[in-house]
């Protein structure tokens, strides 16, 4: 099994709005193209026009109807009346600070880099035995049946460090194609770091985080909604306004 590096003062990775993700894809359908002929490419696909479609995505994007009565999580008392809501969940690697897909990899293969916090795969070393998938409690490993081996979200490190690109597009792919700028990438190691700020600013958070693997992306939840539907912080809100309880939405969605 493999050791796991001390941790790391840089730690990049990806804060998600969910309050601003419209569910366009854009973001699964750039990292495909830019990591198709990356490091971690080929991205295969399988009967793709067919029936049963099957391949490799290190970004997926799940849309949930919220229902009024989802607003409370379990044992929670019933809150004021809340509108349906469609919620838009990017899903991918999230970089754990203490990954398990690491720790079980028997061959080395999966491993965490010690400068920035990326977790990678070496294909090399990488046998296919799955086994990094099964202890992956957040569903972001990819097994390439064409290749036998798996595959994941490399955070576009073969862009964010490619000096040949202008500054401006030293990031993920996914990042640079979102059309509402729902994607945000940075240091969340530094306290003053932009993302970081956002996190604070929002109360960000971190996808189950009692399971103990220090995920670093961070997720912002939805904005309350009034009953006409604009957005609030809730600093203004009258005392009577209907206001949502996100991240209770949050919550209840991660544990179905």
């Amino acid at each position: 099994m493999t050791g796991l590096p001390p941790p790391s003062k840089k730690k990049l990775g990806l804060v998600i709005d969910l309050d601003t993700c419209v569910g366009c894809h854009a973001c699964a359908t750039s990292c495909k193209e830019w990591n198709a002929g990356g490091i971690a490419g080929p991205l295969t696909d399988e009967n793709p026009y067919g029936k049963d479609p099957s391949g490799v995505w290190f970004n997926r994007v799940h849309s949930y109807e919220l229902a009024a009565t989802e607003g409370c999580g379990a044992g929670a008392e019933p809150g004021p009346p809340q509108p349906e809501m469609t919620l838009h969940f990017p899903r991918s690697c999230l970089h754990c600070e203490t990954p398990a897909c690491v720790t079980v990899c028997p061959t080395g293969a999966s491993y965490k880099r010690a400068e920035d916090g990326i977790v990678l795969v070496d294909e090399d070393k990488c046998i296919g035995c799955k086994l990094c998938s099964w202890a992956c409690p957040y569903g972001a490993r990819e097994y390439s049946e064409v290749e036998g081996v798996m595959k994941k979200c490399t955070l576009c490190v073969d862009r964010i460090y490619n000096d040949k690109l202008p500054e401006s597009e030293r990031e993920p792919a996914c990042v640079q194609a979102c059309p509402t700028r729902a994607r945000h990438f940075g240091d969340l190691g530094d306290p003053d770091s932009k993302v970081s700020r956002l996190v604070a600013e929002r109360n960000g958070v971190a996808l189950m985080p009692e399971l103990g693997y220090q995920p670093v992306n961070r997720y912002l939840p939805p904005r309350p909604r009034r009953a006409g539907g604009d957005t609030t912080d809730g600093t203004d809100a009258p005392a009577d306004a209907p206001l949502p309880t996100p991240l209770r939405w949050l919550d209840r969605l991660l544990r179905r």
